[in-house]
């Protein structure tokens, strides 16, 4: 982001404003993704201050980012949240989030929709590996492209595209849906 420049010169000079602002407009997002990857709200809110906290110890000594600021809090996120799996032994499930929102349809086509979309949820909680579940989450929920997922994942670009495409094709195969031979 262009406008996203000024910000990050500002807070690495520990600007309170700076910091305020990037705190507001990253730590709802980032609670959410938090929360999608460990299913305990305590958790990812300790993850999300734990993200800031790291961020503001770097750009004390002189390092953390100097651009894309929304793709270092990503990947901080999804190293904290993997370090802590790994440390603790548990799984990190995908928490189910309630996406749909009411615009007015018909409350039948709302459940239909409703059902889809936890079959979904299941699907990427079941059938997926790490990985594939992480690339999804990224690419699908977050809205993050090629390049912004393998930077935060820490893979070649070419690597993400192979684990979305098995993902999605285990998705399809999951939901019941032919996929192409």
């Amino acid at each position: 982001m262009k406008t996203e420049i000024p910000l990050l010169e500002a807070a690495r000079s520990m600007n309170r404003e700076a910091l305020i602002e990037i705190f507001d407009l990253y730590s709802s997002a980032l609670y959410k993704y938090a929360l999608r990857l460990c299913s305990d709200p305590l958790r990812a809110d300790h993850i999300v201050g734990d993200v800031f906290a790291k961020l503001l110890e770097q750009w004390s000594i002189g390092n953390g980012p100097s651009s894309n600021l929304r793709a270092y809090l990503y990947e901080t996120t999804y190293h904290l949240i993997v370090d802590e799996a790994r440390y603790s032994y548990r799984e990190s499930p995908l928490e189910v989030v309630d996406f749909l929102r009411n615009d007015g349809q018909s409350t039948l086509v709302n459940l239909e929709n409703r059902m889809l979309f936890d079959a979904v949820i299941v699907a990427i909680k079941k059938d997926l590996s790490e990985d594939q579940r992480h690339v999804i989450i990224l690419r699908f929920l977050e809205g993050f492209s090629l390049r912004e997922t393998a930077d935060i994942m820490g893979k070649e670009v070419y690597n993400v595209k192979v684990i979305q495409n098995r993902g999605v094709a285990k998705l399809r195969k999951a939901l019941g849906y032919k996929v192409a031979s």
